[in-house]
């Protein structure tokens, strides 16, 4: 009974788990980079909107209040 021939080149997900999944340690650096990354560009996105509106509102955005007093 002949056998199927196998694919050389393999699908993405095939070429993801060669390069990535294959040992732990690569694995497990791979998700604890990924979560410190999206952290941040998480936290950068919810900065930024939380900025954009409340514009106006914010203790900088205050004349009197936004200088700080010399020491003169």
């Amino acid at each position: 009974m002949a056998s199927a021939p196998r694919r050389s080149g393999g699908g993405l997900f095939e070429g993801l788990y060669r390069v990535i999944m294959r040992r732990n340690s690569v694995y497990v650096t791979f998700v604890i980079a990924g979560a410190f990354l999206g952290e941040r560009a998480v936290d950068y996105g919810v900065h930024r909107l939380w900025e954009y509106n409340n514009v106006g509102k914010r203790y900088e955005d205050i004349p009197v209040l936004g200088q700080r007093p010399s020491d003169e």
